[in-house]
């Protein structure tokens, strides 16, 4: 890669992109950049590795914020006093992208923000049920009882998965679907994996007395999570090469397929789509928790995750909007630091612990199963690995690689603490 480009050119070449992570006004995702990323200036590189996993709803409310400015700028030219053309109120983003200023076919309607807002909160909850409901399992590799615990493989595959659909491929998912590659991303590949359930597994062996395991457990999950998204990236890259090579012979015909994909009818059949998914799936949890609730089985605890899985996700994507904003005035502290994440981690993995302490203490099949379904659903859609390790590889990728681990070492330090502070004490 040249040292000039900050990130590759996408495959379909009418998808603009923004380096920052602004959105232009036909699209409000910020655009995953492939790595290893190369930056400009300290600034640039704070931005983008801070924004790398999420940027939460911050992304939708700058769409339409730049919507309303282009119709204020259009309409100031129609005033009959000269206008200073050395000078524009456009953002930045209006400028250096061409098709900025063509959010759509004239006359096309579009969904309101209200509209927005609820389909994206739709298909994060949609997708966060199927995170918890479809996870890789594998027999006798991975216990309770070892480092190798029994998240790993979900957070592992999720990590490469995110390579693949959260960082190289996500703009190419947008341009088909915007509302698709939330839910891909934040929704699923976020509630796939979970920091609260790797930490709670450490704590455990922690109050066993076995703070050796408990160290390696964190040393081996962040390798092998970080692994599998620097090979899930290699591996997307390469995909994406090959797609390349066959671009010229079909350029036309894909450019051409693709336009129009993100019209109002379409976006409209998809909300209506997810909000039956969604009726369906709290149906059905509902009606088979009823069933093995008084059971307290693990299918009780699976159906009542399912049914405040979707309250986790959509915490997290709002919290995400702290990722890149810095602290101090006008953010001028600590920008490159993914507050959103963080807290998002941090304060799953503490309430995780205080569940857990809770179910030692009190130790009833009722509370048992509400403390464990929460967990499962609710904690372990709030926390994520794939976000963090797609901002960790970010961090890795800049011209600050010290940052990632620094972030790594603090969110695993900070969580670790508390829960021992809530859990490992007094159970110990």
């Amino acid at each position: 890669m040249d040292s000039g480009k900050s990130h590759e050119e996408p495959i379909f070449p009418t998808m603009s992109s923004s380096f920052s992570g602004q959105a232009s006004a036909g699209t409000f995702l910020p655009v995953s950049r492939s790595l290893p990323l190369t930056f400009n200036n300290d600034a640039a590189d704070s931005d983008s590795v801070s924004e790398a996993g999420d940027t939460g709803d911050r992304s939708l409310q700058r769409r339409h914020s730049h919507q309303n400015v282009l119709v204020d700028h259009t309409a100031s030219l129609t005033k009959p006093f000269p206008v200073d053309t050395t000078k524009s109120p456009l953002p930045t983003e209006f400028l250096l992208s061409p098709d900025a200023n063509k959010p759509g076919k004239e006359g096309e309607p579009v969904l309101s923000k209200s509209l927005e807002y609820i389909s994206c909160l739709t298909h994060l909850a949609v997708f966060g049920i199927l995170g918890k409901l479809f996870g890789p399992t594998f027999a006798k590799v991975t216990s309770d009882g070892s480092i190798l615990y029994l998240d790993l493989p979900a957070n592992m595959v999720g990590s490469f998965l995110m390579a693949w659909f959260g960082v190289v491929f996500k703009a190419d998912i947008a341009r088909f679907s915007e509302f698709l590659a939330i839910g891909l991303s934040t929704g699923y590949l976020g509630s796939l994996t979970t920091f609260s359930g790797w930490n709670q597994k450490m704590l455990d062996l922690s109050a066993d007395g076995q703070w050796l395991y408990a160290l390696l457990g964190f040393l081996f999950g962040l390798f092998l999570a970080a692994y599998s998204i620097i090979l899930g990236v290699e591996t997307a890259k390469g995909f994406r090469w090959l797609l390349r090579r066959r671009r010229a012979l079909s350029e036309e015909k894909k450019d051409s397929c693709l336009k129009g994909n993100n019209t109002y009818k379409r976006n409209i059949m998809s909300l209506i789509l997810m909000l039956t998914l969604l009726m369906a799936f709290l149906i059905v949890s509902a009606t088979e928790l009823v069933k093995e609730f008084d059971k307290g089985t693990s299918k009780a605890q699976l159906w009542l995750g399912c049914l405040v899985a979707a309250p986790g996700v959509w915490i997290r994507w709002f919290l995400a909007r702290l990722n890149g904003r810095g602290l101090g005035k006008d953010g001028q502290y600590l920008k490159w630091v993914p507050f959103g994440t963080l807290i998002a981690n941090v304060a799953a993995a503490s309430v995780m612990a205080a569940l857990a302490t809770l179910k030692k203490s009190v130790d009833t099949t009722t509370c048992n199963t509400v403390a464990s379904g929460i967990q499962f659903g609710l904690l372990g859609c709030l926390s994520t690995v794939s976000t963090f390790l797609a901002e960790f590889n970010a961090m890795r990728e800049s011209d600050k690689p010290w940052r990632a681990y620094a972030y790594a070492s603090f969110t695993i330090a900070v969580s670790f603490a508390m829960g021992t502070i809530i859990y490992s004490a007094p159970v110990g």
